[in-house]
């Protein structure tokens, strides 16, 4: 496939673009999914905690709104940056999907 046409391609499900001239997208695809799989940790994390009982209404309240903000900018980024939930699911070979 000429060079020129894998410029115009979106990013494949599941891999990184690594064509010099989408630089710019492949490092969002990159950077939005370490924060997606951050973000994840910590809803998990936070879940946890509401279930133990460790936290109190008021931190509740403000996790879970952090936690919403969040995840209206993240579809703010991947709107801005033309990219899908399944653009982010990173192929790791053996070790299977990252998300």
């Amino acid at each position: 496939m000429p060079q020129s046409d894998l410029k115009h391609q979106p990013p494949q499900s599941g891999r990184i673009n690594l064509d010099p001239e989408g630089a710019e997208q492949g490092l969002a695809q990159l950077v939005l999914t370490v924060i997606e799989l951050l973000r994840q940790l910590v809803e998990r994390h936070a879940i946890r905690r509401v279930d133990g009982g460790t936290l109190t209404e008021e931190e509740i309240e403000n996790l879970g709104v952090a936690l919403m903000n969040l995840e209206v900018k993240m579809e703010d980024l991947k709107e801005i940056f033309d990219l899908e939930d399944e653009d982010l699911n990173i192929d790791l070979g053996p070790l299977g999907n990252l998300l």
